[in-house]
């Protein structure tokens, strides 16, 4: 039981994820298309913040992975 709900976790680290890094994306491009002179500060921070959100979810990734072995 301890491994099916390792992987249901893991799928929906993928999940939330994407949708984060989705987002993160959207919304830069959504700001550079407002203020187009900003646009290499906002793509660094848009960088960033994906880095972070790819980070917590490798991170969140491995922790289920861990379940697995169990």
């Amino acid at each position: 039981m301890t491994g099916s709900v390792a992987g249901i976790g893991a799928g929906l680290v993928a999940i939330g994820a994407g949708l984060g890094i989705g987002l993160v994306g959207s919304s830069s491009v959504g700001a550079i298309a407002r203020q187009p002179e900003m646009a290499a500060k906002i793509t660094t921070t848009m960088l960033i913040v994906a880095a972070l959100v790819e980070g917590t979810a490798l991170f969140c990734a491995v922790i289920c992975y861990l379940g697995l072995g169990k």
